[in-house]
C-alpha cells in the first residue's frame, strides 16, 4: 500500500468532514482527508484579504455548542475558545420598525418587548410555553445518532413532550405556525428570515413550520464566536485529526469515484492521481457525488442515482460583502435599544434586517427573474467588536454584510454589477451619516465566486430538508443514515441529517456509522 492510500478517505474539508476524520483517526482508523482548496474550512473558513481577516459565512456558532463534539475531540486542547455576545440576535426592519432583541434570558427578552411591542408580550410567553419542548426535543434528536430505535428512546425518555407539536409544525408552514401566536409581522418575520428565507423558500411553503423554534432555540443554546474567527474551529479540528494520526491533503480535487465489482476502491483526482481506499465518506454535496462522480453505477444503486440525477438543480442566492472600516459607525436605530438595554453594543451582536411580508414576496419574484430585490434580507455585524483579534489594526474594524435574494443567474451577470455597492449604501442608510466614508476597502463573495472558489455547484449550499418523520423512518437512507447503495460509499455534510449550519453532527454520525461497519463497534 502506498503512503497516499488509506483505510478511509474523507472528501471535503469543511467542519463536518474534519469532524468525521477526527473521530475516525482517534479511533485508530487510518484516515486521509482530501480538500480541493489550499486550506480546510469550507464555508466555516476565516480567510485573509485586504490586509484583514474575514469569515466566509456568518460567525455565530450555536447548535454545535449544544453537541458533545468539542469535549469528545478535546478541541480546547488545540486552542478553541469562544467569546459570547450579550444577545442571541438583534432584529431590525427595513420599514424602520422598532428593533427588538433576543437574549439568552427569556425574561430579559420579554422586558424589551414590553417597551418595543407591548401587545406581543403575552403572545411571546404563550409561544415559549409551546416552543420550548419542541426545541429541546430537536436538540436532543440532533445529539442522537439516527435510528428509529434511538429516536423512539429519546421520545420515551421525554415522555413524548413536544413530539406531537414537532410533527405538526414540521408539516405546516412557518407563516401558519407563527401567525398562530403573533399578529404583528415584526415578530413573525425575523423567524422567517433565519428559516425559510435562508432556505430559499417562501414563508407559506408547507414543511417550513419548524422555523418557529428559532427564538426558543436562542434561549436554549447560547451562541458563541471562536476567538480568531469562525475558521478557528476548523483549524482546531484539523489539529485534532492530525494529532490523532490522521492525514490532511489540500489542493486535491476529487473528480471520480473508482468502483470494482459494485464497491468503492478509491477516488480519482483532477490531476489523474488514483488514491485507494475501501471506504470513502463524501462530506460534500450529495447531488454532485451521484451526478458527477459516477459513470455507470452498479445495479443496486441505479434507482438511487437516477433519483438524484432527476432532481432540479438549485442555484445559490446569497452573497457577502466584507469591508475594512476606519472606525466604528453609529446605528441610526440605536437610541431605543440603548434606552431599553443599557450597555448593549449593537455591533457586538448579529443583526438581521427583515423586509415586510409584501417586500419579501417581491424579493422572491425578483430572484426568480434574475434580479435582486430593492429591499433584500440582510444580516450584518462587526466581528472585531466582540473579538478584538479580528481587528485589522488599532481603531479599525471589519464589517460582515450578508445579503439574500442575490441570484446566481443575475441578469447581466455579476462581473461589473453595481449591486454590491448598492448593498453597502443600503447598510450605510441604517447608520448615522458618515458610515460609508469609514469604508477603506471591500470585497464581495457572489454565488458565482462561491462556485469558483468553494466548489459549490451554481453557488448553492446543499441542505438536508426532509421532515423529522423522514429522519425517524430513515428515508432517504443515504441522507438520514449516511450509507449509500454503493458498498463502501458514505455521505456526510450539510446535505445530510440534520442539515446546514455549524452543527457538526453529520460528521460525528457518519464517523460512527463507518466505524460500526468497519470495526463492529460504536464510537459514541
Amino acid at each position: 500500500m502506498s503512503v497516499t492510500d488509506a483505510e478511509v478517505i474523507v472528501v471535503g474539508g469543511g467542519h463536518n468532514g474534519l469532524i468525521c476524520g477526527a473521530y475516525l483517526s482517534r479511533a485508530g482508523v487510518d484516515t486521509l482527508l482530501l480538500e480541493s482548496r489550499t486550506d480546510v474550512g469550507g464555508c466555516t473558513s476565516t480567510v485573509s484579504d485586504l490586509g484583514a481577516r474575514f469569515n466566509i459565512c456568518h460567525c455565530d456558532h450555536t447548535l454545535i455548542r449544544a453537541m458533545p463534539i468539542a469535549d469528545e475531540l478535546a478541541l480546547s486542547d488545540h486552542g478553541l475558545q469562544y467569546v459570547e455576545p450579550q444577545a442571541g440576535a438583534i432584529f431590525a426592519f427595513h420599514d424602520g420598525g422598532e428593533p427588538w432583541v433576543v437574549f439568552p434570558d427569556p425574561e430579559q427578552t420579554l422586558d424589551g418587548l414590553a417597551v418595543a411591542y407591548p401587545d406581543q408580550v403575552d403572545a411571546y410567553r404563550r409561544y415559549l410555553a409551546d416552543a420550548f419542548p419542541v426545541a429541546e426535543l430537536v436538540v436532543e434528536m440532533a445529539r442522537t445518532v439516527p435510528s428509529a430505535r434511538r429516536f423512539a428512546r429519546v421520545a420515551f425518555r421525554r415522555r413524548a413532550a413536544g413530539l406531537g407539536r414537532l410533527l405538526d409544525w414540521s408539516r405546516r408552514s412557518a407563516a401558519d405556525v407563527l401567525g398562530g401566536y403573533f399578529d404583528d409581522w415584526h415578530l413573525t418575520m425575523p423567524a422567517v428570515t433565519v428559516g425559510p428565507t435562508v432556505w430559499g423558500l417562501p414563508p407559506d411553503a408547507p414543511g417550513t413550520g419548524l422555523a418557529a423554534i428559532n427564538y426558543a432555540s436562542r434561549h436554549l443554546v447560547r451562541s458563541g464566536r471562536p476567538v480568531g474567527g469562525s475558521g478557528a474551529l476548523t483549524d482546531c479540528l484539523r489539529a485534532a485529526m492530525v494529532f490523532a494520526g490522521g492525514r490532511v491533503r489540500c489542493g486535491s480535487r476529487v473528480e471520480r469515484l473508482v468502483l470494482d465489482g459494485g464497491r468503492v476502491t478509491g477516488v480519482r483526482l483532477a490531476d489523474g492521481t488514483f488514491l485507494s481506499a475501501g471506504v470513502v465518506v463524501a462530506a460534500c454535496d450529495p447531488a454532485r457525488v451521484f451526478v458527477d462522480w459516477l459513470g455507470d453505477p452498479p445495479p443496486a444503486a441505479r434507482r438511487c442515482v437516477e433519483r438524484w440525477r432527476g432532481m432540479p438543480v438549485p442555484e445559490g442566492y446569497e452573497s457577502k460583502v466584507d469591508a475594512v472600516l476606519a472606525g466604528r459607525p453609529t446605528f441610526a436605530g440605536g437610541g431605543g435599544l440603548a434606552e431599553r438595554h443599557p450597555g448593549l453594543d449593537p455591533f457586538g451582536q448579529s443583526m438581521y434586517v427583515s423586509p415586510s411580508p409584501e417586500q419579501l414576496a417581491s424579493a422572491h419574484n425578483a430572484r426568480a427573474g434574475g434580479a435582486v430585490a430593492e429591499r433584500p434580507t440582510i444580516m450584518f455585524d462587526i466581528p472585531s467588536v466582540s473579538d478584538p483579534t479580528m481587528a485589522p489594526g488599532t481603531g479599525r474594524h471589519v464589517l460582515s454584510l450578508e445579503v439574500l435574494f442575490t441570484p446566481y443567474s443575475l441578469v447581466g451577470g455579476w462581473e461589473g454589477s453595481a449591486e454590491p455597492g448598492r448593498w453597502l449604501e443600503l447598510w450605510s442608510s441604517m447608520m448615522e451619516p458618515g458610515a460609508l466614508d469609514l469604508v477603506e476597502s471591500w470585497r464581495v463573495m457572489t454565488p458565482e465566486r462561491y462556485e469558483n472558489e468553494f466548489v459549490m455547484h451554481r453557488g448553492y449550499t446543499p441542505s438536508y430538508g426532509a421532515s423529522p418523520l423522514a429522519a425517524f423512518i430513515g428515508r432517504p437512507r443515504e441522507t438520514t443514515r449516511y450509507r449509500t447503495p454503493i458498498k463502501g460509499l458514505y455521505l456526510s455534510g450539510a446535505g445530510t441529517f440534520p442539515g446546514a449550519g455549524v452543527i457538526g453532527v453529520a460528521g460525528r454520525n457518519a464517523a460512527d456509522v463507518v466505524h460500526r461497519d468497519v470495526r463492529g463497534s460504536s464510537l459514541v
